[in-house]
């Protein structure tokens, strides 16, 4: 047996009334003018539902401040003006957990360890430390320069060194220890 739905009731015409233009307001949404009453009669109770939630003034009047700003920009939304107070209350409770989020995710940020850098004088002194280290290089015989950059800048062992050069072993100990002697000498010499 098919299943007939009823009809829906036709809606009553409405007969205009004074009310009506007070309807038309409320429709349009809610004024600034009452949006400034409602921050007049209740700006203080909304601070205090903030500190609730917050532990510092500042934040609290941000908070609450944000919450008219953001009341006003949506006020034709709000089409009640006796829910424009409930607007506001969710409004200040929703961004004090939003500043409560930024907060935890700062101290989370902030718990990990800074990896230690140098300033900006040990940088400068480091510098100066290479320059007068590659002026000093400069300033070796050539074997004894080859010996130290691979041995000491290229990580290799003196058996790698004699073989690369193609000298002996003990012939690599020997410019490797005058070359270090001749660096220590003009490292410590005045420029």
């Amino acid at each position: 047996m098919p299943v007939i739905a009823p009809m829906p009731a036709a809606r009553p015409t409405r007969i205009p009334s004074q009310r009506d233009g007070a309807e038309d307001v409320a429709a349009a949404g809610t004024t600034v003018d009452h949006l400034t009453e409602t921050y007049r009669a209740h700006y203080r109770s909304l601070l205090g539902l903030a500190a609730l939630l917050l532990d510092d003034t500042a934040s609290c009047e941000d908070v609450v401040q944000e919450a008219f700003i953001r009341v006003h920009s949506a006020r034709k939304r709000v089409r009640d003006p006796e829910k424009t107070l409930a607007y506001l209350r969710q409004t200040v409770v929703n961004l004090s957990r939003s500043a409560l989020r930024r907060r935890i995710l700062g101290l989370k940020l902030l718990s990990k360890p800074m990896p230690d850098m140098a300033s900006a004088e040990e940088g400068a002194y480091d510098q100066l430390e290479r320059d007068s280290l590659i002026k000093a290089m400069k300033g070796l015989q050539r074997r004894q320069r080859e010996v130290l950059v691979l041995r000491y800048f290229a990580d290799m062992t003196e058996a790698q060194v004699a073989e690369t050069l193609g000298i002996s072993l003990g012939s690599v100990k020997a410019y490797g220890s005058r070359g270090i002697a001749a660096l220590r000498v003009a490292m410590e010499a005045p420029a």
